[in-house]
């Protein structure tokens, strides 16, 4: 009997161990399931490590120029591209002119070389500069610049192409700045419509630095505010300075990207560098950008997803300061990469 007692309690040890042995195995597992997936990597490094090479590598683009400039030899400054629906691309830029800075509209067939087209704001009520364009899904264009005096945005719409070569405007609509009491520009266009527009801004805080916002308008009101978080991705770098002009949404391989452009250190030209922000993580990478003579500074940039050839690309545009800029590069640069 002492015998079968002392087996019986013998089989019960063994069951309680094997059991907390299976339940430390569990544990285990779950832990480290747990920290494999804190480690994992977000799954658009990936993707934006592949970005961050094309946007960086001017010298390895399927083509390029720099100092852009029009058929009539005007700058194309702050130059944003699109497709053309009706076949080639669209591009709206500004130039100084006689002191004051215009926006002007070009066409282009492979990128390079710009037909300018007209001027489409700048000379009847006030300088005009730093113009975005989108095409709207019912054959229309949006258009959206920084308009003098008193700093802010304006929008126009055009209902076709043929009206945006002659001028003409179906309707605009002025932003009044709620952000800051000094200026609110450089916009750049998430979505736009005849009804509805989501656009990206800077707004000059305190009236000291330029730092990040958005808004929406129904061609007839306008709610802004300010977007932190990407402020916090570009000061992360150390930024001093603005934090201003930016494009974007990319979609590129499912996810979404943006560039952003800093100055290291405020009223420094030369400090000017542009970052590569992830959508998905609010993160941002300072860009390495290596140029054919070696240009250190970059600002304005913009970023579109196009055919080119019939094969997908994608278009970058910067401005080169003068500052820290290599022998013939300072202006605006164009430069496309196939995919």
């Amino acid at each position: 009997m002492k015998n079968n007692l002392l087996l019986m309690n013998g089989l019960a040890v063994l069951l309680l161990l094997g059991a907390c042995q299976k339940s430390n195995n569990n544990a285990i597992s779950q832990q480290n399931a747990k920290k494999q997936t804190i480690n994992a990597a977000p799954p658009s490094d990936g993707p934006r490590a592949t970005l961050r090479g094309i946007v960086e590598n001017v010298t390895t683009a399927d083509g390029k120029i720099y100092n852009a400039k029009d058929n009539t030899g005007k700058t194309m400054d702050c130059l944003k591209i699109i497709a053309n629906p009706s076949g080639g691309y669209i591009g709206v830029y500004h130039t100084m002119i006689n002191g004051s800075f215009k926006v002007n509209v070009a066409s282009s067939t492979d990128l390079l070389h710009w037909t300018w087209i007209r001027e489409l704001a700048g000379s009847n009520n006030g300088a005009a500069s730093q113009p975005t364009i989108a095409a709207t899904a019912t054959g229309g264009f949006v258009m959206v610049w920084e308009q003098e005096p008193s700093n802010h945005l304006k929008f126009s719409y055009f209902n076709s192409w043929t009206d945006l070569q002659n001028g003409v405007v179906a309707k605009t609509f002025e932003a009044p700045r709620t952000l800051s009491t000094c200026a609110e520009g450089t916009p750049n266009i998430y979505s736009a419509s005849s009804t509805s527009v989501d656009v990206g801004f800077h707004y000059f805080a305190n009236c000291d630095v330029d730092r990040q916002a958005r808004g929406t308008t129904n061609w007839t009101s306008w709610n802004a505010s300010a977007q932190p978080q990407f402020d916090n991705a570009i000061l992360y770098w150390g930024v001093h300075g603005n934090i201003g002009d930016r494009d974007g949404y990319l979609k590129f391989q499912n996810f979404n990207f943006g560039l952003i452009e800093g100055q290291g250190t405020k009223n420094d030209f030369g400090s000017w560098r542009c970052y590569l922000y992830d959508y998905q993580t609010g993160n941002a990478d300072k860009l390495n950008i290596h140029t054919d003579g070696g240009s250190q500074a970059f600002a304005n940039p913009t970023i579109t997803a196009l055919t080119v050839g019939g094969q997908p690309a994608l278009v970058i545009t910067q401005f080169i300061p003068s500052e820290l800029s290599a022998s013939g590069e300072a202006g605006e640069l164009i430069y496309y990469k196939k995919l």
